[in-house]
């Protein structure tokens, strides 16, 4: 497994990251901890998580994701990266969300907890919460690194201009700096490249995309003329209506039919395609890969033996062109 730097930082990560948000909810602690063991056996040694996992969970099942990873890290803390992330609902008082100095600093004590470790190395907001003025939040990560209970700081699903704001925030008042950023990017959703990824390029953010594969769209085993099927994030309590809007679509399967017949003409797995394909763009520092079944990371971790050619890349570029000039907010 290949390392990188982590954005400017010294901090160096595997190349491919392991979400987890399927444990707890799609997948049992035993299946979790077997998924985790593949990971590990590939070479990935960092891990992403938040607060409000597993997916398709409520309020109730909050939580339950970093209690697996804590229980399966034990022993080994230092061996592995974690990231993970507050800003979601976890409990029934207004203040448990949100970016409020109240709630970073009482998420991120209830995450070390479940966890069973006295430091996250990625301290993370989910989103951004429009109720709180940026630089409480900010003061309240620079809390966090300063007490030593993370190491750097990120945000996911923030816009290109709010972290270019908190930029500029925190070099005027001497706080620790965003190191890392979390958007969805994939050959079905490209917009960010008109801005966030350049930033993010510039700036020598790390950046760690989620949904590399469309929620499982692009590994081709989804048909527009059959229904949803169970166990899929798209049937996944309150995940299925959120992917299903975002890609279950006659123009996104219009798309991956494209995409299908670039694979076999390329004679490539379409889940190693995608993956490299996400892999090649330059801003990009490590995927966020999921699964529900140990097997499934495989095709995702041949991506990294060798890059994408660039004729093969131009090809998919061109067949996936609207979904960069698609609206960053569909």
């Amino acid at each position: 497994m290949e390392h990188t730097h982590f954005g400017r930082t010294g901090l160096r990560v595997s190349k491919l990251c392991l979400g987890t948000m399927t444990f707890g909810l799609q997948c049992d602690e035993a299946q979790s901890h077997a998924i985790l063991n593949k990971a590990a056996e590939g070479g990935i040694d960092f891990l992403d998580t938040a607060d409000v996992y597993p997916l398709g969970g409520d309020r109730k099942t909050a939580g339950r994701t970093e209690e697996i990873i804590g229980s399966w890290i034990k022993g080994k803390r230092h061996e592995f990266i974690i990231a993970t992330k507050c800003v979601g609902v976890t409990g029934p008082k207004p203040w448990d969300r949100g970016m409020s100095r109240k709630h970073i600093l009482d998420a991120i004590d209830a995450s070390l907890r479940r966890l069973g470790t006295d430091y996250i190395d990625i301290y993370q907001l989910h989103g951004y919460d429009v109720h709180t003025p940026i630089d409480e939040a900010l003061s309240a990560l620079d809390t966090v690194v300063r007490s030593g209970k993370a190491r750097y700081i990120g945000v996911s699903n923030w816009p290109a201009y709010k972290i270019a704001r908190a930029l500029g925030r925190s070099e005027v008042n001497g706080w620790a700096r965003i190191d890392s950023v979390q958007p969805r990017y994939n050959m079905l959703f490209r917009s960010f490249e008109r801005d966030l990824l350049p930033l993010c390029h510039e700036e020598k953010i790390a950046v760690i995309p989620y949904n590399p594969l469309a929620g499982g769209m692009l590994t081709g085993k989804h048909k527009n003329n059959a229904p949803p099927p169970e166990g899929s994030r798209f049937t996944l309590g309150t995940a299925a209506t959120r992917y299903q809007e975002r890609y279950w679509k006659e123009q996104e399967f219009s798309s991956i039919e494209q995409v299908r017949g670039i694979a076999a003409e390329a004679g490539m797995n379409m889940t190693t395609m995608a993956m490299a394909w996400v892999l090649s763009n330059p801003a990009i520092t490590a995927p966020i890969i999921g699964a529900s079944k140990p097997e499934q990371l495989a095709d995702s971790l041949a991506a990294l033996e060798k890059p994408l050619p660039a004729d093969l890349k131009r090809k998919l570029d061109d067949v996936t062109q609207e979904w960069r000039l698609a609206d960053a907010e569909r």
